[in-house]
């Protein structure tokens, strides 16, 4: 590297070019967030601007490219689900957003990009984002939807706005997409229920009108099929604490014959096993518990839950990545990401 810049006026992109060893080119496309910078290229940059102190202008440099350097995180609930459990207590306890909100910053604080929470969860709510978003107050969305029926990814892609979903949409939509492959992780669930002994396995599943709920069931049906056994239960919970407590005392009462469940969330596992430990039920001995996420969830539960992992941070990284993208380059290609899970083995299974 050149040597820092003495003088005491503010530094400009091209001292930072001087002490990094690269064009001004260069800094100026790491500065606006551009991804396709190389890494080593990007860290001499990131060095020679804290060594040099230069302070981007941010308010010149959105006339000129009409951004905010801000991307929203949306979240999108159905009316009734908000209704009968107000989610915006769930945004902040549920460990699945926490993780999506940590991956997403890995990203864009590097590159001096600011993220605004916003949600919805009624049809005036969501003409109301929109609306927001026209007027260019945010340059992009990472979008989670809680409804396969939610109309916002068709009316972000109609508007012509940069958005990333996490989860595929319930319908057919000009958007890019990160999911995991929810189906091949329940499948894994129950292959590992059945090498460990088990023959009797129930589910509690997720809310029935969320895709990923809906693929989580699917694979796991499948995979009973494929080891011909049949479902010893089902009950749908709604991924919180106290819904897995309720599936768990509903799938006693009806359907008490099984010796393993497959729970849909870690969260909704961590409520159902107190439950089972009431009924005299011990976990793993007379029923193996195993769970989906790999969150903070699974390691409160005693014993730890065994659990499918769905890389959640690198998801998120990976829809910022792709919201960038878009930001700097609207006319590219709308791109589907699907990430592969894994089983994570604990004591519960």
């Amino acid at each position: 590297m050149s040597r820092k810049p003495t003088s005491a006026a503010p530094a400009t992109l091209e001292d930072v070019a001087r002490v990094a060893g690269v064009s001004r080119a260069t800094v100026s496309r790491v500065i606006n967030g551009r991804t396709t910078v190389d890494p080593a290229m990007r860290a001499l940059v990131e060095q020679a601007v804290l060594e040099t102190d230069y302070v981007p202008n941010r308010a010149a440099r959105s006339l000129v490219t009409r951004r905010t350097d801000s991307i929203a995180l949306v979240v999108s609930e159905p009316e009734q689900r908000a209704v009968a459990d107000p989610f915006l207590g769930r945004v902040f306890t549920d460990p699945f957003f926490g993780r999506v909100v940590t991956g997403v910053l890995e990203v864009i604080r590097p590159r001096g990009v600011q993220l605004v929470l916003m949600l919805v969860d009624d049809g005036p709510s969501r003409a109301n984002l929109v609306s927001y978003l026209r007027q260019g107050h945010v340059d992009g969305v990472v979008l989670i939807c809680g409804d396969a029926a939610d109309p916002l990814p068709e009316l972000l892609a109609r508007a012509g706005l940069p958005a990333v979903l996490s989860g595929r949409p319930g319908r057919p939509t000009p958007i890019s997409v990160v999911e995991a492959d929810q189906r091949a992780g329940a499948e894994l669930a129950v292959d590992h229920l059945v090498a460990v002994g088990r023959r009797r396995i129930a589910t509690l599943a997720g809310p029935l009108d969320m895709p990923s709920s809906q693929e989580r069931l699917t694979g796991f049906r499948a995979a009973l099929a494929r080891h011909g056994l049949t479902e010893a239960g089902m009950v749908e919970g709604d991924f919180t604490q106290t819904g897995g407590a309720a599936a768990m005392r509903r799938l006693l009462a009806e359907t008490p014959d099984f010796d393993a469940v497959f729970v849909a969330s870690d969260l909704m596992a961590l409520g159902a096993i107190p439950v089972l430990g009431r009924a005299g039920r011990r976990v793993p001995e007379d029923v193996a518990l195993l769970g989906f996420d790999d969150s903070s969830a699974a390691l409160a539960c005693d014993p730890p839950l065994t659990t499918v992992r769905q890389p959640l941070e690198e998801m998120a990284a990976r829809m910022a990545e792709l919201l960038l993208e878009q930001i700097a380059d609207p006319d590219g290609e709308q791109t589907p990401v699907l990430f592969e899970p894994t089983l994570v083995v604990r004591e519960s299974a």
